[in-house]
């Protein structure tokens, strides 16, 4: 690289070097190929599967049936302490049913499918306007202490594209005490191998991808965090 200097040593004159047209053609053609990759494989970056061995197990109480059935058969299979469903409130037809909460709505689904009271519990969330699941996993952690229960393991199940935010929540709100795991349920709404050949795919993986971008590099867990059984208007 020359470099020249011009009035009276003020000025410098660099001759620097560019792409031409074949350069840019090249880099192009690698960006897209970079793109399409991280696009057809972002869905299963998403859906991360990493379960803790032990502890208690936790499974979003909006999450579909089949979800709930799964993670009966994950209670049965291995040792745990309990089966807590976390939940916000229903915002549609909660009038019409008795169960105001998700949490509360899966616990039933539970107990339907042949869980005992003695392993099943509901950890209800009041209304929040943003950031709820982290706001589940305040709420959670309120209630083990609440209760004396003190796992240093939780597993936490949800479906599909969900989970890998779900998990890296969860870490915020729980904090050092709890090692985190993770199982994603399939979604059936979608072919996660191919999300971007239905509509149903490519909104929630879409959305999960920001919506991890944001818990990852904006989010910022609150100064003082709320108790369960805080007021609203207090948040």
């Amino acid at each position: 690289m020359e470099q020249n200097t011009v009035m009276c040593g003020f000025l410098r004159r660099r001759q620097c070097l560019r792409p031409t047209l074949r350069g840019w053609l090249v880099l192009l053609v690698a960006f897209a190929a970079c793109a399409f990759v991280g696009l057809r494989e972002i869905g299963r970056f998403l859906a991360v599967n990493d379960p803790v061995p032990g502890g208690v197990l936790v499974v979003e109480g909006w999450v579909p049936d089949y979800a709930l059935e799964a993670a009966m058969a994950e209670f049965n299979r291995n040792h745990y302490e309990k089966l807590i469903v976390t939940g916000v409130p229903l915002e549609h037809g909660a009038p019409l049913s008795e169960y105001e909460n998700y949490a509360h709505l899966g616990a039933a689904v539970l107990l339907k499918l042949g869980l005992s009271t003695n392993v099943v519990q509901a950890v209800p969330t009041p209304a929040v306007r943003r950031d709820r699941t982290y706001a589940m996993a305040r709420t959670l952690k309120h209630w083990l202490r609440e209760n004396g229960l003190s796992p240093t393991q939780v597993n936490l199940m949800t479906v599909g594209p969900h989970s890998r935010r779900s998990r890296l929540l969860f870490e915020k709100a729980l904090g050092k005490d709890f090692a985190v795991g993770v199982m994603a349920i399939p979604c059936r709404d979608f072919d996660l191998a191919h999300w971007w050949r239905s509509s149903q795919g490519v909104r929630i993986v879409l959305g999960e991808t920001l919506a991890y971008a944001y818990a990852r590099f904006l989010f910022a867990p609150p100064r003082s965090s709320p108790r369960a059984d805080e007021p609203e208007a207090m948040r």
